[in-house]
């Protein structure tokens, strides 16, 4: 007897085959070819854009076709974009996009896939950030995203306890070295896409030294996503999964524990704290 898991996408080529030994059969999206060579009967490929009502219809067609006595147990909604950039260096576009993949595209796929947890009164599990509460400049739009994700996931907790349904979130930290989900962008990109009246109030080297701190605080991130992995499994199995699952460095944990209870005045003076905040006043043409 097993259970079925639905992966919605993100880098599944390690998480895969945990599950797999963990007695789950797991249907994956991106990455899904590498894992199939690595064989198991128990894997189900199939194809998924979670923007597209078309196809979470046919996804969820796919999976009742292919379930199992005890049916679908979990959907892991771990499908995801990164960017960066000033609140007004984003066009209306770009914040649809990311909304349209980090929160639209978990919600449609939580709510098409529902009915089956429901029946096997299993898990949803989703992956979205530590950037949902810490409000850190230059990432407004994935911040809207995923603050937005964790809205929806904790309404969603409170309603499918009396369907005796555990809901989970997963709050990642800087795994940018151990995934894919950076944005690699250069100076020049970012200068070409801003409007004239942006140039007139951005400096071109202001732009350089962001895109340098950003890449470098990228790089110096968890380096291995094996803790990421461990928390789904835990809330997969776990008799009694977290609610949240904060993943960060210890002097991290801590940072946060405290800035959660600092209030707003302070919370805002803290970012003036860091060298790059000062550079950009600087550098600003005011």
């Amino acid at each position: 007897m097993e259970d079925t898991i639905h992966n919605t996408g993100g880098d599944t080529r390690k998480a895969g085959p945990c599950m797999l030994k963990s007695r789950f059969s797991v249907l994956h999206g991106h990455g899904a070819q590498t894992l199939a060579k690595e064989g198991s009967q128990r894997l189900r490929v199939l194809q998924l854009d979670v923007t597209r009502d078309e196809d979470v219809r046919l996804a969820k067609a796919l999976v009742e076709a292919n379930l199992p006595e005890k049916g679908l147990w979990a959907v892991v909604n771990n499908a995801g974009i990164s960017d960066w950039g000033e609140t007004e260096w984003n066009s209306i576009e770009d914040y649809q996009k990311m909304a349209d993949i980090n929160l639209f595209g978990s919600i449609r796929t939580s709510i098409a896939f529902l009915p089956l947890v429901r029946a096997s009164k299993g898990r949803m599990v989703f992956v979205s950030s530590i950037f949902a509460f810490f409000n850190c400049m230059n990432m407004g739009a994935y911040s809207m995203s995923k603050r937005g994700l964790e809205a929806f996931a904790d309404c969603l907790r409170v309603e499918l306890s009396s369907f005796d349904v555990k809901v989970s979130i997963i709050q990642p930290g800087n795994f940018g070295p151990a995934t894919n989900i950076r944005t690699k962008k250069t100076t020049q990109e970012i200068w070409d896409k801003l409007n004239e009246e942006h140039k007139l109030i951005f400096n071109r080297s202001y732009i350089e030294i962001a895109n340098s701190y950003f890449q470098s605080s990228c790089n110096a991130g968890f380096k291995d996503c094996r803790i990421v992995i461990d928390a789904m499994v835990h809330a997969l199995t776990a008799p009694n999964p977290k609610a949240h699952y904060l993943l960060v460095s210890l002097m991290e944990r801590i940072f946060f524990s405290v800035f959660s209870l600092l209030p707003t005045v302070v919370k805002d003076a803290v970012f003036k704290i860091s060298p790059i905040y000062h550079k950009r006043k600087a550098m600003l043409y005011l």
